[in-house]
């Protein structure tokens, strides 16, 4: 099934200067970028984004860090595009990183890890509707 799901690139993938290399693993699996932008998000722009995080104790530290810098923000699509780009990216916690996956090869920190992918169907859509119309 053809869907659009929502991915960005953190402030530590710019400033390492791996947007080439995040968007080729898209499109190498077949996700075509409908939009993209590079903007620095305001931190009420963060906190939406982050809003399940809120009351965490990681919170803070997550809206700082993503305020930091320009992001790279895309609306891609294709074939189960939301399971697709978290596969690409790979996990969260460094202990379950993959070599292959994005996070697996350069991140360097739990909080600092390139990239940030729509996590199911329904964040897609809200994340989505924060950025692009």
């Amino acid at each position: 099934m053809v869907e659009n799901t929502f991915v960005m690139i953190k402030p530590d993938g710019v400033r390492r200067k791996l947007i080439g290399e995040v968007i080729k693993r898209f499109e190498m699996k077949g996700l075509d970028i409908k939009e993209m932008r590079m903007q620095v998000l305001s931190r009420e722009e963060a906190e939406k984004l982050y809003e399940m995080h809120k009351g965490k104790d990681f919170f803070e530290k997550l809206i700082s860090y993503t305020i930091s810098g320009p992001v790279v923000l895309m609306k891609l699509e294709g074939e189960e595009a939301v399971m697709n780009s978290r596969i690409i990216v790979g996990e969260t916690h460094p202990e379950n990183r993959h070599a292959g996956s994005i996070r697996g090869d350069f991140s360097l920190f739990l909080t600092e890890n390139v990239v940030h992918a729509s996590s199911s169907k329904e964040d897609a859509k809200r994340e989505l509707s924060l950025f692009f119309d």
